[in-house]
This record gives C-alpha cells, structure tokens and sequence, in this order.
C-alpha cells in the first residue's frame, strides 16, 4: 500500500538542513505501523510526504500502486482525497458544523450525498461511539468525542490508507488509550493500511511495526526504548 524508496528531503535556502536520507519503507494493506523519534525530527514531514503535501528531494513515493511524483497538483489532490484519510492532534473538526456535517465531508467533496451517504456516515458514527450524536455541535463534545468526529471523517470514505499524526497528544491517557484501539480495530476491519506518528509509548505498542526515524533512515526499535 506504501512504498517508499531512498527518500531524502531537506529545508532551508543556502545551507539547506538535511532532514533524512536514504529513507525506505514498505506498509501492506491491513498493517498498522508507528513512527516514532524525538521532536523536529521530520515525522511530521515523513506524513506529509507519504500524502503528496510536501515533494521529497530524492527518491520515489508510491501510494496504492501509484507514484506521486506522475501526478499534477489537480490530480494528486484528487488522489490525496478520495484513497486518504487524515487523524490530527488538533481535530481539525469545523465548529460551525454538526458532527455528522463533518464527518459527511470526504463524501460530499467526492460528490457522494443523499441516503446512502446518510447511512454510511450514520454507521461510522455507531462505529466509534457516537450514536446519537450526529445533530450535535462540535462544542458539546469532549475532547475524546472530537477525537472520534475525526477519526470517523477519516474513514467514511474508506480510505486505502490513513494518515494520524499525533492523534492522541491532548487526550488523557485513557481516553488516549480507547481512541488508539477504536483508529487500529476500525482500520483494520476495513482492510486499510495505517501510519502513524507519536512520542506515546503505549500508542506504539498498538502497532503491528514500530520505526524510528533518523537522519539515514527509518529502523526497526521496541515501544520499551521509547522515552
């Protein structure tokens, strides 16, 4: 599903800052795997790259068997929109639209409406525990409730792949818990491949593969080495 080969990439003007080199990595369908290294050391840029939003300098990104680099903007954005699904730290849930409006969002930009869409959005929201909810505004919910608005708008679609990147960093540690096992038990069921990036050790520990990412690279470590 994922499949990158020796990526490089590096910011700044004269004397650029080398992020990584040599980058590699492999997910298949179905696999959850955790990325893990200190802060500024590129997760964050290693998302963005796997999704089309930055370019790498070196290397080749394939996605569900297509390389970013063969795509216009138009045409990745597409791609980014109709086989991605995204899980920020921030939510990025829209407050002046009800829960359901926003997890109905990946299917109104794809052109999906009407009761089908209402049924496959109704479900999601069963899916993560939100029954119920659906006519209700971002401000009434908990931290954990938005949490699960996001995770719900990054599946309805269902995605080929999904992205989180620090999905539980404001969350207490057991809603963080509970919000792990629901991303990794509703991504496997849908047969998707995940990536995700965080400093939580117990969020590690719920993937299938742990990396950390360095300068050359990405290498095989254990949730107990994470700080």
């Amino acid at each position: 599903m994922v499949e990158l080969r020796e990526v490089a990439k590096a910011f700044g003007g004269p004397s650029p800052r080398e992020i990584f080199r040599g980058l590699s990595l492999t997910v298949a369908a179905g696999e959850y795997v955790a990325i893990v290294g200190a802060s500024g050391v590129g997760k964050s840029t290693l998302l963005n790259i796997i999704a089309g939003l930055e370019a790498a300098d070196e290397g080749r990104v394939i996605v569900d068997g297509v390389d970013s680099a063969e795509l216009d903007d138009e045409a990745r954005t597409v791609f980014r929109r109709d086989r991605m699904g995204f899980v920020f730290q921030a939510f990025h849930v829209l407050p002046y639209l009800s829960v359901e409006a926003n997890v109905a969002l990946p299917l109104a930009l794809a052109g999906f409406a009407g009761p089908d869409a209402g049924r496959r959005v109704q479900a999601m929201l069963d899916a993560v525990g939100l029954h119920g909810r659906g006519t209700s505004a971002p401000s009434e919910l908990s931290g954990g409730e938005l949490q699960r608005v996001a995770i719900a708008r990054a599946l309805v679609h269902g995605p080929a792949l999904v992205l989180a990147d620090e999905p539980t960093g404001n969350l207490d540690p057991q809603t963080a818990r509970q919000i792990v096992t629901l991303l990794r038990d509703t991504v496997r069921a849908g047969g998707a491949a995940a990536v995700l990036a965080t400093h939580s050790r117990a969020v590690a520990a719920s993937a299938d593969r742990v990396l950390r990412l360095a300068r050359d690279g990405l290498h095989p470590t254990s949730p107990a080495d994470i700080e």
